[in-house]
């Protein structure tokens, strides 16, 4: 990855990589613009004991957010050393010191206790009709984490105890790549635009007495009480990396707060579409027990799939999720591929070609 030089005005200035990670331990481009996954030997409780931990997490944490998802085999760490890791890789870039770890709002009965959201095959059958619609489209379950907080997550980690033989692989698509999908004109008509999040399925869980909503402290003194609503900018900046992500989802997201319902409606499902119909912005990963993901929940969407007989095979894991900031969006910040001095996508440059040729 190319170092970025420092820019003025920016509202913060991006981390850069110290590159330790690769002084210790291989890694590779799983996709051009989404995915890094490192050669098996990086072990999360090697990096937490190292005497240069702080260096080597941060590295970690900027990789992640520049990479959007990273991938790690075989991890042996406890779930008290994960949980240590994922707060810290917030703290080491710069999260409020009053984000602390997630307590979703419906979870309680892991044995790792209150951090631990459990993700349950055996669970899921539960929930069909109640916390979703039973739409065979999976594309409608495409989101990032707990956006129908104040303050959502910035990372994400998750673990795989139990693996299906084959299939129920995960699959990330780059919110920076999303928005490089976007014209100049569609760009600067979303900038400064809002929408509400609303966190619906897991309301309609506490309305069909499945679930209990936590109303206390969710990790930050913001994501409080039994709406699971809120409002966060269309575009996003990422404070890690100073790119500009589009910030809406399929399953939080509702409304586009300065459009009437019509105009939202047609806005939310283009750019639904470009998340899902895109796959050169998607990475997917197969899982094996004891794999390890970790995304950057403000610039990367994610989705499971169900592809396994769930009669026959389980998938368990559990995820703990770092809270990070209120989203913004900072009007002096840039795209990946502006910032990083790469070409548009090929449709998009083609398309400005023809708007240059226009303006001559």
């Amino acid at each position: 990855m190319t170092q970025q030089k420092e820019r003025t005005g920016l509202l913060r200035q991006p981390t850069q990589r110290n590159f330790s990670l690769d002084k210790l331990w291989k890694n590779f481009k799983l996709q051009p613009h989404i995915g890094t996954e490192f050669e098996r030997g990086i072990q999360i409780s090697d990096l937490l004991k190292a005497s240069n931990r702080d260096e080597l997490i941060q590295d970690f944490a900027v990789l992640v957010s520049e990479r959007n998802v990273v991938f790690l085999r075989r991890q042996d760490a406890t779930f008290e050393e994960i949980t240590e890791f994922v707060d810290a890789l917030g703290r080491l870039t710069g999260k409020p010191a009053t984000s602390g770890l997630h307590k979703h709002p419906t979870s309680g009965d892991s044995e790792f206790g209150e951090y631990a959201h459990v993700l349950s095959s055996e669970k899921s059958k539960k929930y069909v009709g109640v916390y979703n619609t039973k739409s065979e489209l999976h594309s409608e379950t495409w989101h990032s984490d707990v956006t129908f907080e104040p303050v959502p997550s910035d990372y994400a980690l998750l673990r795989i105890r139990i693996a299906p033989p084959e299939g129920g692989d995960t699959i990330w698509s780059s919110a920076y790549e999303v928005y490089e999908r976007l014209s100049p004109a569609f760009r600067s008509f979303l900038e400064g635009l809002t929408a509400t999040h609303v966190g619906e399925g897991f309301l309609n869980l506490a309305k069909a007495g499945i679930a209990t909503i936590r109303t206390e402290e969710r990790g930050a003194p913001e994501d409080v009480g039994d709406s699971l609503t809120t409002v966060h900018p269309v575009i996003r900046t990422n404070p890690v990396t100073g790119w500009k992500g589009v910030f809406v989802n399929n399953v939080f997201t509702k409304r586009i707060n300065e459009l009437s319902k019509d105009e939202s409606d047609v806005v939310l499902k283009h750019l639904f579409k470009l998340v899902y119909e895109n796959h050169d912005t998607h990475v997917r990963f197969h899982w094996e027990s004891s794999d390890v993901a970790v995304w950057d929940n403000r610039s990367a969407f994610h989705t499971a799939t169900a592809d396994f007989d769930a009669d026959e095979h389980v998938r368990l894991g559990e995820r703990v999720t770092s809270l990070g900031e209120r989203p913004y969006f900072d009007p002096n910040s840039l795209s990946r591929r502006e910032a990083l001095g790469i070409a548009p996508p090929t449709a998009r440059a083609a398309h400005l070609a023809v708007l240059a040729k226009l303006t001559k």
